[in-house]
């Protein structure tokens, strides 16, 4: 309809023009006819009469005769033979008076030589119009103007005429601008369409990411939007791919891409109609699992971990994937879909530091990763400002009592809230470059404070927490040399306490660094033994000097036969590596008595002490 006004206003544009054409073309007609009259008749009758005194008499029968022929057969209407005053010398119809003033344009035009032909109306005219021509009329001898002629010719024969030339006119330009209505209408569709297909081409980009096909954020923000403004409870689930990092960094990232893709397609297939999956970037996917309350979100979380757990080959290169899931409940965990997905991400990054798979979100309790931006940027003007100070908890030799070594702890004295405990800090630290700066510190704080209760007479050696990270960095073990060197320490005297989860991050690296360490002498003790998933093959290649058993199998010890038969076995492993066994988190006399019958070397809890600044440290001489 658009391209119809265009074309419609130029048919009648064109139109026009034609009519305008076919009028000068009659014009046309009208004048040269009127030349030749002039010329053939008009001029030959007058032999070069003086028209301002008038005609003669024989000038004027010669005038009748020669123009009677032609006002018999209707070629011409009516004729005036005036001079430039405008008198009339000779009319048909013998008239002397009337006819176009002299004043007219088109009277003054003929007047200097210039023929002048109009259409006029004439009700009593075949067609109502005729052409009335004003005719310069020219002397034979001289070739000067020596009046005017003013004929009147009919018109109706000439628009008949050229009526029928226009028909044919008409229809080839209605013909060519049908055509061409056609063509532009075409074009107008083709490009419509094309349009159409692009704007959609670019909604679905806008909203679906490029590589999986999956909606991205923008869409899954979307979708979570109209889901929970139906009322109806269900889920939301983060997913993360645990040491995806590892297939791009050894396979490459065309690898890293068809494994996204593969997971693309397990999600798809072992999720219901009703749920999205959607890519939120790099190897984080998210869920929308309507309908469904806790356990049943559980169950097909279930389900979709096995598909995703799947062996797949890339490259050549068999592969076992693990994920992690984090889950957050609406409306139970929140209504709107940020708080549900910073819910689902502290979830999920709980599974990642623990040992479930999938993890319903818990409350406030579990540290959320956004917080750890505010978290990492104090910690670093904690460092900074000399805001960390370490406590101290002791480790006593059961077989007689005596302290023979302390746990560094460190702690944040933080200026607005006051003692910060590790729990609150150390994983934001983990998380990012900050755990390394922090464990040089901790290192040279403990073996500072080592050396100056040396000097007092307490031979004790420390034991301080390390990181993955810190195993993994290349110049680690360099570090620790330089320092005892610098502080003038045995390396005998200090105990790296590593967690089991640590040790299977990265194997290769983390054997490579206790070894290094274990050969310039410094003690490697595994902490929390038991609450992790070390296996045996890989303690096999770790240099140990200690195993602490962790408190959760402690406490109960003489309440669950599953503890005690799980304490002995630790025990027992411990001494047949070669190692002393440390018992964590005694609390009473009477746990300690049985794990000391039981094997047990050491032990640590507060049954002896709870974690006291150096200033209290000479008071742990008294513990027994």
């Amino acid at each position: 309809m658009a391209s119809l006004l265009p074309v419609g206003a130029l048919g009648v544009l064109l139109l026009r023009g034609v009519h305008d054409d076919a009028a000068k073309q009659g014009q046309d007609q009208g004048t040269a006819q009127a030349a030749v009259i002039a010329e053939m008749a008009i001029a030959p009758a007058l032999d070069d009469a003086d028209l301002t005194r008038g005609i003669t008499a024989g000038q004027r029968d010669s005038l009748a005769k020669a123009t009677d022929l032609a006002l018999y057969h209707g070629s011409v209407l009516r004729m005036r033979l005036r001079n430039f005053s405008g008198q009339v010398v000779f009319s048909d119809d013998g008239s002397t008076s009337g006819g176009v003033p002299v004043g007219d344009p088109a009277f003054r035009s003929a007047s200097v030589g210039q023929a002048a032909a109009t259409l006029v109306k004439d009700d009593a005219a075949p067609g109502g119009q005729i052409i009335r021509v004003l005719q310069p009329v020219f002397a034979r001898a001289s070739g000067e103007a020596i009046g005017v002629l003013e004929l009147y010719l009919p018109y109706d024969k000439i628009a008949a005429r050229l009526h029928q030339q226009m028909g044919v006119t008409y229809r080839r330009l209605g013909i060519g601008l049908g055509l061409l209505y056609l063509a532009m209408a075409l074009i107008s569709w083709s490009t419509t369409r094309s349009l159409r297909r692009y704007a959609a081409r670019q909604e679905h980009e806008a909203l679906h990411d490029g590589l999986t096909g999956l909606p991205n954020r923008e869409a899954f923000r979307q979708r979570a939007t109209a889901a929970l403004a139906t009322r109806v409870g269900g889920a939301v689930v983060v997913v993360d791919l645990n040491r995806f990092k590892e297939v791009n960094d050894t396979l490459g990232h065309h690898a890293g891409d068809d494994l996204l893709r593969v997971i693309t397609e397990r999600l798809r297939t072992s999720l219901r109609a009703e749920d999205t999956a959607a890519r939120l970037g790099g190897d984080e996917f998210a869920l929308i699992l309507p309908g469904l309350d806790g356990p049943a979100v559980l169950g097909l979380l279930e389900r979709v971990r096995a598909s995703l757990t799947r062996e797949v080959v890339l490259d050549g290169v068999p592969l076992t994937i693990e994920a992690s899931f984090g889950v957050a409940l609406y409306p139970d965990h929140g209504e709107d879909v940020e708080r549900l997905l910073r819910h689902a991400d502290a979830a999920m990054y709980q599974g990642k530091r623990g040992t479930a798979d999938i993890v319903v979100y818990a409350g406030e309790r579990a540290a959320h990763p956004t917080q750890w931006l505010v978290v990492q940027a104090e910690l670093r003007h904690a460092l900074e400002r000399d805001e960390l100070v370490l406590y101290y908890q002791p480790k006593v030799r059961l077989a007689d009592g005596v302290v023979c070594g302390v746990e560094a702890l460190v702690r944040w004295q933080h200026p607005a809230r006051g003692l910060v405990p590790p729990s609150d800090f150390l994983p934001a630290a983990e998380q990012s470059g900050l755990i390394e700066p922090l464990t040089a510190w901790v290192l040279r704080r403990a073996l500072t404070d080592q050396v100056a209760w040396t000097a007092a007479g307490r031979d004790w050696t420390v034991s301080v927490n390390v990181s993955a990270r810190n195993l993994e960095s290349p110049g680690f073990s360099a570090l620790v040399s330089s320092l005892l060197t610098e502080l003038g320490v045995a390396p005998a005297r200090l105990t790296l306490e590593i967690t089991e989860t640590a040790m299977v991050d990265d194997i290769a690296s983390a054997q490579q660094a206790l070894r290094a360490l274990a050969e310039i002498g410094v003690g490697i003790s595994v902490d929390d033994f038991g609450a992790g998933y070390t296996s045996l093959a890989r303690l096999r290649g770790v240099p140990l000097t200690e195993i602490k058993i962790d408190r959760s199998f402690v406490d109960t010890v003489r309440e669950e036969p599953e503890n005690q038969a799980i304490v002995r076995a630790v025990i027992a492993l411990a001494h047949g590596l070669g190692c002393r066994v440390t018992a964590e988190g005694v609390e009473t006399a009477e746990v300690a008595a049985w794990i000391a019958a039981a094997g047990c070397d050491e032990a640590q809890g507060y049954l002896y002490s709870k974690p006291v600044p150096w200033a209290q440290v000479p008071m742990m001489e008294a513990v027994r």
